[in-house]
């Protein structure tokens, strides 16, 4: 096999076409520059110079066809090196990020992706629009390597979680629904009326924060629409089917149709964590979760 030393003084002659002078620009005696394209030859079984006592060094045909490989050859190993090293500083490698859609609204995920890039370019980023419980199976799995997630009273064994954003709750509704006509609601307003709800589990969530409005106004609530995601779910408000209780922030997507109105008397925060795994061995991860953590921005 070929070694890197071997190919260096290869380059090296060809380049100066003298012994003395590549074993200066390599840091070595001539004899062991030499020496070392001998061996070469040897190992090879053919002449890569011309070596005339009364004329200057010349390249062998074998010699300049090797020399071309042999630079790109250099170059190759230069930069898995230089990936190498990236990757163990968590500036190379793959990441794989989940988020739900308030994390689109609130900014929180430009903020994070923003904040993740300058020195990690090499990094390569595949974000993905995924929902909570989907998103929380897939860091179990190890299909994704973090998530921005609507927080849970439990966690797959192994994930865990950061509080990175908190926001208060509006109402949004069709531009035709009566309450749309005021400029805040109030919870006895929601009394009676038809809740459409993004909902995967009936204790947790948006349903346990519609309980707990339910339960502020005096009322109970069963939403009469449960759909996967909180973009459908606003759609179908739009669409007259009912109204949705939802962050703040979601307002920012400016949906066609939808009137936002804020609760004037229900001050329940709904927030967005950083999910991630527990003992995680890539640097780049790693160094991600951290610099994250420190970009989330909680709001009031």
């Amino acid at each position: 096999m070929l070694t890197r030393r071997q190919l260096e003084c290869l380059v090296a002659v060809a380049e100066e076409l003298h012994f003395s002078r590549a074993g200066e620009r390599l840091g070595m005696a001539q004899s062991a520059v030499s020496v070392q394209l001998q061996q070469l030859e040897h190992k090879l079984g053919v002449r890569l110079l011309n070596r005339g006592k009364r004329q200057p060094i010349s390249l062998t045909d074998a010699g300049t066809l090797l020399y071309t490989e042999a630079v790109a050859a250099l170059r190759h190993l230069e930069r898995a090196e230089n990936i190498a090293v990236l990757a163990a500083k968590g500036m190379s490698g793959n990441i794989r990020l989940g988020y739900v859609a308030s994390a689109v609204s609130s900014g929180l995920l430009s903020r994070i992706l923003a904040g993740f890039r300058p020195g990690h370019e090499a990094v390569h980023m595949q974000v993905l629009a995924m929902e909570t419980p989907r998103q929380l199976s897939a860091l179990e799995s190890g299909e994704l390597d973090v998530g921005i997630v609507r927080p849970r009273r439990r966690y797959p064994d192994g994930v865990e979680t950061t509080i990175v954003h908190s926001e208060p709750l509006m109402v949004a509704m069709a531009d035709e629904h009566p309450l749309a006509r005021k400029p805040t609601v109030g919870v006895r307003d929601l009394r009676d009326q038809t809740f459409v709800s993004p909902q995967f589990d009936d204790s947790e969530g948006f349903a346990e924060v519609l309980g707990k409005l339910a339960a502020v106004a005096g009322f109970e609530a069963a939403p009469a629409y449960r759909v996967n995601d909180i973009i459908t779910a606003t759609s179908m408000a739009a669409a007259g089917y009912g109204i949705v209780v939802v962050p703040e922030s979601l307002q920012m997507l400016r949906q066609p149709g939808v009137t936002f109105r804020p609760i004037r008397d229900f001050k329940e925060l709904v927030h967005l964590a950083l999910a991630y795994r527990r003992g995680e061995a890539s640097p780049a991860v790693k160094t991600f979760v951290a610099l994250a953590k420190g970009r989330g921005k909680k709001s009031t």
